[in-house]
């Protein structure tokens, strides 16, 4: 079963190659998810992994994945590995101003408390 993924490109590692002659490549998307964005790594195994090639970091792309799994002495592990790569653009296209809601206007990030980044360390997870 396929899946898809689209967002920011955060970062592209290089290719592994091990004794067995197996090769794989990760990267790690950054998709938009309500207050904390995810940092998803999807790897790409054997032929795939020229797709990344054509990939740059910040680049807006669409993802199509499979979920694997797998137990390792009594262990589970799952990977999302990837097989299609669609791009978009090389930088995200500025937003339109947001309509207000309710007759007030979109929150702003002057509206940020300038000691925000102080309470970065408060999340419950």
């Amino acid at each position: 079963m396929a899946y898809d993924l689209t967002g920011k490109v955060k970062l592209i590692q290089d290719a592994q190659t091990f004794g067995s002659g197996f090769t794989k490549r990760e990267m790690v998307v950054i998709v938009e998810d309500g207050k904390y964005p995810q940092e998803i790594n999807l790897e790409f195994v054997q032929d795939k992994v020229s797709l990344l090639d054509t990939v740059e970091v910040g680049q807006e792309v669409t993802v199509t994945f499979d979920i694997r799994g797998r137990e390792y002495n009594g262990r589970y592990f799952n990977n999302l590995q990837g097989w299609k790569i669609q791009a978009g653009t090389a930088a995200a296209a500025p937003a339109a101003a947001a309509p207000a809601v309710d007759g007030k206007p979109p929150v702003s990030d002057k509206d940020v408390p300038a000691d925000f980044d102080e309470y970065e360390d408060d999340i419950p997870f």
